[in-house]
């Protein structure tokens, strides 16, 4: 279903060679941190990109300087503190925002909450009131309450588009695509795992049973494999040992949904990439699953596809994790003054 050959973002995303060029202006909002600044470098080698605007409340000069002097088309411009935020969002087509305090050992992403909520929601506030027609991609975590966060923000100012505000889960995808590919001896290139449901722990959900080119495991090591892509978050942040979380595989993901929701912004037809959403696909009000991607957003949304016996059972299983950490962060919002 989802052929690597239609996600040109993957394919940039590892070449970064491409004849297609367009005049979009892409904004991060949290570029000096640990995802932001190679984040903003890998954006920087793309021909899609036209104007680069980097925001972060330190630094952002010296990172917008630093990457200024790389010999690829687009202009960069550094925004430093609350004051500058509505001059880096002006215009602005794209937005991602991996703004936020990464996990430490011993953490789980919701433990992140209570400063990332913050964060995002006064984040994507100037987002609503500055570039409402944007596409606003959220890397930031617990994505599972970021999203609703976005959404109620977004209909507060009466701008809300569910086609236009994504949870980046592309990581996901990315791991579980390497790990079936190490234990089957394939091109990690070649293969693609859907991830759906959410994005933490239990609510990640690889369909293995999707994937390209078909692959078949033992139960125990299919159980092994997706423990092990859902818990793969926690694996970095251990041997880090408190430096840190994953950051430069998310950059690269973040990164590729970027460049994939791009290519369909200018018009390439067939792009898909999974993404955590609004849906009515499942009892959820919010999930991941494949997306068609188009000029404005989301095209279509694929839904589950036929799911495994073992599949269904951890969609089941996801359910009531998702539906508390989404009502958290819509209530959250509407606590907000």
């Amino acid at each position: 279903m989802l052929s690597r050959l239609s996600l040109t973002g993957a394919a940039l995303c590892r070449g970064f060679s491409t004849s297609a060029q367009s005049n979009t202006r892409v904004a991060v909002l949290g570029a000096s941190g640990g995802i932001g600044q190679p984040l903003s470098l890998l954006l920087k080698n793309s021909p899609l990109v036209s104007k680069l605007t980097l925001y972060d409340i330190a630094h952002t000069p010296g990172v917008a300087a630093d990457l200024s002097h790389i010999e690829t088309r687009a202009e960069v411009t550094g925004f430093l503190g609350p004051d500058q935020l509505h001059e880096c969002l002006k215009d602005a087509d794209v937005v991602v925002i991996p703004a936020g305090v990464p996990r430490k050992p011993g953490m789980t992403r919701d433990d992140l909450f209570n400063t990332n909520a913050t964060i995002v929601a006064n984040l994507t506030e100037a987002c609503a009131k500055h570039c409402p027609e944007a596409m606003i991609c959220i890397i930031s975590n617990p994505v599972n309450s970021t999203i609703p966060i976005t959404s109620e923000v977004f209909k507060k100012h009466g701008v809300y588009n569910p086609n236009r505000i994504f949870g980046v889960t592309t990581l996901d995808i990315v791991r579980a695509n390497t790990f079936v590919a190490e234990l089957k001896g394939l091109d990690p290139a070649r293969v693609n795992v859907p991830v759906i449901g959410g994005h933490a722990g239990k609510t990640i959900i690889p369909v293995i049973s999707q994937c390209t080119p078909k692959v078949e495991f033992p139960q125990d090591q299919l159980a092994a494999l997706t423990g092990r892509i859902q818990e793969a978050g926690t694996e970095v942040v251990k041997a880090k040992a408190g430096a840190g979380s994953a950051t430069l595989s998310m950059a690269y993901a973040g990164t590729r949904f970027v460049f994939s929701l791009l290519d369909a912004m200018n018009g390439k037809e067939g792009v898909i990439e999974c993404s955590f959403v609004r849906s009515e696909e499942t009892a959820s009000p919010y999930f991941s699953t494949p997306l068609l991607l188009g000029k404005n957003g989301i095209e279509k949304n694929l839904g589950l596809g036929k799911l495994s016996p073992f599949e269904e059972k951890l969609v089941s299983e996801a359910m009531d994790e998702l539906k508390a950490s989404i009502k958290k962060g819509e209530e959250f919002v509407k606590s907000r003054k």
